[in-house]
C-alpha cells in the first residue's frame, strides 16, 4: 500500500505564513493602545479587535495559530498590553485573557468557516469568541486577586462591554461592508474614492 501525500503550493504556505504573522503583530500592536481603568489590573486595549477580527479572517487554524505565536512572542518580546513581556505578565492577573485569545482565535475563525463572513454571522461568531475570551479571563482573575466574584465581574468584564461592542461592531463592517454601519468604514477602505 503506497502512501500519498498532498503538495501544498509554496505561495499557499507563504500566504498563510505571512497572514498569521501579521495578525499576531497587528494583536501586538493594539496591545500597545492601553488604557488602564481605575480600580482593575487588566487594561482596557484593541487587541481584542485583533483577535477577534483577524480569527474571523483567518479561520480556525490560522487564527489559532496567530494567537499562539502573539503569546509566545509576548514571553520574549515587549508585545503584551502596555508594552510588558514575560512569563511574570503571561501568569499575572490578566494572564487568563491571554489564554483566552487563543480559545476565541480557534472559535470565531470555526465559527466563521462554518457560517460564512457576512456580517450577519460574524457578529455572532465574535459574540460567542468574547464569552470564550472572557471565562479564562475572569477565572484567572479571580484566582490572581483577593477580591469576590461581583469585584471579579465587575473590573473584569462589565467595564469592558461597551467598547468591545464597539470594537465587534468595527471589525463586522471592515470584514463585511454590506453591515448596516460598514459605509463609515468606506474610508478605511477606499481612502481615494469619493464619499457619497
Amino acid at each position: 500500500m503506497q502512501s500519498r501525500s498532498v503538495a501544498v503550493p509554496r505561495t499557499d504556505v507563504l500566504v498563510s505564513t505571512v497572514a498569521v504573522v501579521s495578525v499576531a503583530l497587528l494583536t501586538a500592536l493594539a496591545a500597545q493602545v492601553s488604557i488602564t481603568l481605575p480600580g482593575t489590573p487588566v487594561p482596557q486595549t484593541l487587541q481584542t479587535m485583533a483577535v477577534l477580527g483577524g480569527s474571523a479572517y483567518l479561520g480556525s487554524r490560522r487564527g489559532l495559530a496567530a494567537m499562539l505565536l502573539y503569546v509566545g512572542m509576548g514571553l520574549f518580546l515587549p508585545f503584551y498590553a502596555g508594552g510588558e513581556q514575560g512569563w511574570s505578565q503571561a501568569t499575572g492577573a490578566s494572564g487568563g485573557y491571554l489564554v483566552g485569545f487563543i480559545a476565541a482565535g480557534y472559535v470565531v475563525g470555526r465559527l466563521r468557516e462554518m457560517n460564512g463572513s457576512r456580517w450577519t454571522a460574524t457578529v455572532p461568531a465574535m459574540l460567542l469568541g468574547s464569552v470564550v475570551l472572557y471565562v479564562p479571563g475572569l477565572l484567572w482573575l479571580k484566582h490572581s486577586v483577593p477580591f469576590d466574584w461581583g469585584w471579579t465581574i465587575h473590573y473584569g468584564l462589565t467595564v469592558f462591554i461597551v467598547g468591545d461592542l464597539l470594537k465587534i461592531a468595527a471589525d463586522a463592517a471592515i470584514l463585511d461592508p454590506r453591515a448596516p454601519w460598514g459605509r463609515m468604514f468606506d474610508r478605511i477602505r477606499f481612502p481615494d474614492r469619493p464619499q457619497v
